[in-house]
C-alpha cells in the first residue's frame, strides 16, 4: 500500500519470510487472483461460497459492524460452534480494524461473564443452541438487562462495556439485532468508508483475543496481531 512501510521476517533455515501485511489485504489479493475458487464450503448449512462471493460477503459484514458503532480496536466477541458466519467475522473484523474476541462455545455461564468482562466486548455475536448448551439462555442469565433492552442499548452492571448482541443462527431474540439486519446495515455505509478504515491499519494492530483452556483459575487472554495470526 503507498506510504506503508512492509517488514518482513525469516526464521533461520527458512526462506520463506512472514509477510508484511494486514490480514484484510491478503484476502483482498487472493480474492482477485483466485476469484471463481472456492473458498467456503459448509455443507451442514447447505452454504458454498466463491473468494469473490465471500469478498462481497465479507464488507457487507465489516460495514454492517462499523454501523453498529464499532470502530478501530473495540471489541466483538463471539459464541458460535463451526458456520460459515464465524469465518466471515473473522476475516470482516479484520478488515475493519476491529479486535474478535473468540468465546469457546463449551464455556458455561461464569466463563461466558468472565469472558465478556475481561475482554472488555462492546458486542457478542451468538448462535442460538447446540447440543445441551442454550446460549441465548445463557446469555440472558448473565445479562439480564438485554432482554427488555432495545438492539444495540444494552446497560449491564456485570458487563459495563456491552451495548450491542447480535444473533448470527437462529430466531431473533429480544434485544437483539439479527445477523441479516446487521448486513443491511452494511449497504447504508459507503464501500469508500471502509477502504479508509483498511488503509488505516497496520499488520502489528491487535486483531484477535484468543482463551487459553485455564488448568487453574480463569483461562487466560492471548492477544494476537494481524502479522501473528
Amino acid at each position: 500500500m503507498p506510504g506503508k512501510v512492509t517488514h518482513s521476517y525469516a526464521f533461520r533455515g527458512s526462506e520463506k519470510p512472514l509477510i508484511g501485511k494486514t490480514i484484510g489485504e491478503m484476502f483482498d489479493e487472493i480474492a482477485q487472483a483466485y476469484p471463481d475458487n472456492d473458498a467456503i464450503v459448509s455443507l451442514h448449512q447447505g452454504m458454498r461460497y466463491t473468494y469473490r462471493e465471500l469478498q462481497q460477503e465479507l464488507n457487507r459484514a465489516a460495514k454492517g459492524f462499523m454501523a453498529l458503532g464499532l470502530k478501530k480496536g473495540d471489541r466483538l466477541a463471539i459464541w458460535a460452534t463451526n458456520i460459515a458466519e464465524w469465518i466471515i467475522t473473522q476475516f470482516a473484523t479484520a478488515k475493519a480494524g476491529i479486535i474478535m474476541v473468540n468465546i469457546n462455545p463449551a464455556y458455561r455461564t461464569h466463563e461466558l461473564e468472565y469472558a465478556l468482562r475481561q475482554s472488555e466486548a462492546q458486542a457478542l455475536l451468538l448462535m442460538d443452541k447446540f447440543k445441551s448448551s442454550d446460549y441465548v439462555q445463557m446469555f440472558y442469565e448473565v445479562c439480564p438487562e438485554a432482554r427488555n433492552s432495545k438492539p444495540g442499548h444494552i446497560h449491564s452492571e456485570k458487563l459495563p462495556f456491552l451495548r450491542t448482541a447480535v444473533m448470527i443462527k437462529g430466531e431473533k431474540q429480544p434485544g437483539m439485532w439479527s445477523w441479516d439486519e446487521v448486513l443491511k446495515m452494511g449497504e447504508e455505509i459507503p464501500d469508500e468508508t471502509l477502504v479508509e478504515r483498511q488503509e488505516s491499519l497496520d499488520f502489528d494492530d491487535p486483531i484477535n483475543i484468543q482463551y487459553t483452556s485455564g488448568t487453574t483459575g480463569f483461562p487466560k487472554g492471548v492477544v494476537l496481531t494481524h502479522h501473528n495470526i
